[in-house]
């Protein structure tokens, strides 16, 4: 049981600290000093955390859930991120918040992340959990509340300080995030310095001085940042660019993956990596399939309308930020489409034959607009497929919906993505889910692929150094014979 009053968080006298104090030069702080500061108090009390107990860590990834999952706090965030940053849907927010949450804290259960995490006898090995130091979490405007969340937990687990440099529109939700963890960790006796947030206003000068004193940096959000973070010179986390594309075989239920395809790409207008971008539709279900789709609420637009839409989207060729995670209508109004049908419509379809950047509806869209290609079989979905991620999103992830196992595993040995998601709402199984085995997270890795260091879900591992203790063993040394007797009965020895 935790008991606060004996606790190693009280000795250090860090109950309290705050970013007040932080040395001016001429008005407004430098870089370099503004960060040292946070920094400095990050370290301060991380030094004496990593000495807590593994129930002690657990305590404090307790209280820091509490702070987001509270029904009250979590629905003040889900607000002002909405009202902040314009993007998505505030109780898409709020249901995220919570799942999210709740799901990393049934995987942490119970996980060790101090301490002898294995031992091995027969190799003389003692594995040793420690911490990595002062994390630096980049985080994006899309998901300004569950991401910090995430990354502070997973970084309290492993007995991390965690500094978190949010998206401009996104520091108002993150700063207040932050409020919450301290309100709670005053109450268990923890110190505040361990969770800190960049101070407004968060600029590129601040947020990459962070990158380079941080012992690891953890990045979620545009390629940009992620590219900053690798160039860093500090360790870095970085995930890769979604575009997600979704195979529909000819013996799939169609009824069932439009309403999971249709739930997915609507969930918080879209803003997850993880949403659907296009499908590539067997052609023999093709129309059954558009059918099922208009019936959750999908409506198809006509070539005129589309490129209308590829206009309003897509100026220069780039997605504009004024249809990124917005509803339909918002769209509607944007592009200039007025036919009656839209207004109530969830998601706009567009039919489309290329891949490339002359074709920018094979791209990411992050908003409620989803691609439908035809296919005459499999091998021309699966090419579809391909071409599409070699335009965006390599590595990431994939879906299908089928009743065929072969097709599954034709995609798992075929295509270059970390993730095969098979019969699933996309955006909602692919970053972990009640009903599938994968991490709950936020942050994708792409593999080398997608040019990423993991190619997993970010999970509290990537927060851990591991010592082995190495002893001596009984020397097996092999023979040269027990080695190449094969190879030489096969190709024979020359000497």
């Amino acid at each position: 049981m935790f008991h606060p009053a004996v606790s190693i968080y009280h000795s250090e006298g860090f109950r309290g600290a705050d970013m007040r104090g932080i040395e001016t030069h001429g008005g407004r702080p430098a870089a370099k000093d503004t960060v040292g500061g946070i920094v400095a108090r990050a370290r301060a009390a991380q030094r004496a955390f990593e000495r807590s107990t593994q129930a002690e860590l657990d305590m404090a990834v307790l209280a820091a859930g509490w702070a987001i999952m509270n029904p009250g706090r979590n629905r003040a965030l889900a607000g002002l991120a909405v009202r902040d940053t314009g993007l998505g849907v505030a109780a898409d927010k709020e249901n995220k918040n919570h799942r999210k949450t709740l799901g990393l804290l049934r995987d942490l259960k119970g996980a060790v992340s101090t301490g002898v995490l294995a031992e091995y006898p027969e190799k003389g090995i003692t594995e040793i959990a420690r911490p990595v130091g002062v994390v630096a979490a980049v985080v994006p405007s899309t998901n300004p509340g569950a991401t910090p969340a995430n990354n502070i937990i997973n970084a309290i687990k492993c007995g991390n300080a965690v500094i978190v440099a949010p998206s401009p529109k996104g520091y108002g939700t993150a700063a207040l995030l932050v409020e919450y963890v301290h309100a709670e960790f005053d109450r268990i006796g923890a110190p505040r310095g361990l969770v800190q947030c960049l101070p407004a206003p968060v600029t590129r000068e601040l947020t990459g001085e962070l990158m380079r004193q941080a012992d690891l940096v953890v990045v979620t959000g545009s390629q940009n940042n992620v590219r900053a973070g690798y160039s860093s010179g500090t360790p870095c986390l970085g995930v890769g660019l979604g575009n997600v594309a979704v195979i529909v075989d000819e013996s799939a239920d169609l009824a069932d993956a439009a309403a999971k395809i249709m739930v997915s790409k609507t969930f918080d207008n879209a803003t997850s990596c993880s949403s659907e971008n296009a499908l590539i539709v067997h052609q023999a279900v093709y129309e059954p399939m558009i059918a099922a789709l208009e019936r959750e609420g999908g409506v198809l637009l006509s070539p005129s309308e589309k490129e209308t839409l590829q206009k309003a989207m897509f100026p220069a060729g780039k997605l504009s930020p004024a249809v990124t995670a917005q509803p339909v209508r918002a769209i509607c109004a944007v592009a200039g489409l007025t036919r009656p049908e839209l207004a109530a419509a969830k998601c706009l379809m567009v039919e489309e034959t290329g891949t490339g950047a002359a074709h920018p509806f094979s791209g990411e869209k992050l908003s409620p607009v989803l691609a439908l290609y035809r296919a005459p079989g499999f091998d021309a979905a699966l090419a579809t497929l391909r071409a599409i991620y070699e335009y965006q999103g390599n590595g990431h992830s994939c879906g299908i919906h089928t009743r065929e196992d072969a097709q599954v595993a034709r995609l798992g040995r075929e295509m270059t993505v970390c993730r095969v998601i098979v019969n699933q709402a996309h955006a909602i199984a692919n970053g972990g889910n009640f009903d599938n085995g994968l991490p709950f997270s936020l942050s994708m890795g792409c593999g080398t692929w997608g040019r990423n260091s993991i190619s997993e879900n970010l999970n509290y591992r990537h927060f851990m150094n591991v010592t082995r203790i190495v002893r001596v063993i009984p020397e097996r040394r092999p023979s040269e014979e027990e080695i190449f007797g094969e190879y030489w009965k096969r190709h024979g020895r020359q000497r």
